[in-house]
C-alpha cells in the first residue's frame, strides 16, 4: 500500500474531526468532544496558528493523523507535544502509524525541539507497546492535572 505522509490543510480538519471522535470512542470519552471543525479551522488556520498536524493519506483518504503543538520547559528548551496520534482502526497494522510518528520525530528535529512529549492511556497496551519499539520513557512520577472553563 502506498501510504502518503504530508502536512495537513485546512480541507483536512473534517476528516481530522472524524478521527478526533473515533479517538474519543476507543477511550471511552465519546461525550467530552466539544471541540467542532469551524473551531479548529480558526485554531490551526488562523491569524494565530496554536497547532498543526501531519496525515496519513492512502488513495485520497485521510487514515491518520498527528495532532501537534509547541511548548517551554525551562529546563529542556522547545519540546514539541504531541496531543492525539491516531490511525484510524481499519488501516492499523499497515505501517502508516510508523510513517506518521517517524514524521512527527523528523518535524520535532526540523523545528529544533529537544524532544517531543505525549500521553497515553494506562489502560492502552496497543499503543504503549508501539511507543516501547522507540527509546520512549514512560513518567510513573507525574499527574495529570486539567482545569476545565
Amino acid at each position: 500500500m502506498n501510504v502518503i505522509i504530508r502536512n495537513g490543510l485546512k480541507a483536512d480538519v473534517p476528516a481530522i474531526m472524524g478521527l478526533v471522535k473515533e479517538l474519543a470512542i476507543y477511550e471511552k470519552a465519546e461525550n467530552e468532544v466539544s471541540n467542532t471543525i469551524q473551531q479548529m479551522e480558526i485554531d490551526g488556520f488562523g491569524e494565530n496558528p496554536i497547532f498543526q498536524f501531519i496525515v496519513a493519506e492512502l488513495n485520497g483518504e485521510v487514515i491518520g493523523m498527528s495532532l501537534y503543538y509547541f511548548r517551554y520547559s525551562t529546563w529542556k528548551g522547545k519540546r514539541l507535544y504531541l496531543e492525539d496520534y491516531i490511525i484510524t482502526e481499519k488501516y492499523r497494522g499497515i505501517g502508516a502509524g510508523k510513517l506518521l510518528f517517524d514524521a512527527t520525530i523528523d518535524q520535532a528535529h526540523k523545528t529544533n525541539c529537544t524532544g517531543m512529549m505525549w500521553q497515553v492511556l494506562d489502560w492502552n497496551e496497543p499503543a504503549i507497546n508501539f511507543y516501547k519499539k522507540y527509546p520512549t520513557r514512560f513518567d510513573a512520577e507525574w499527574f495529570n492535572c486539567h482545569l476545565d472553563f
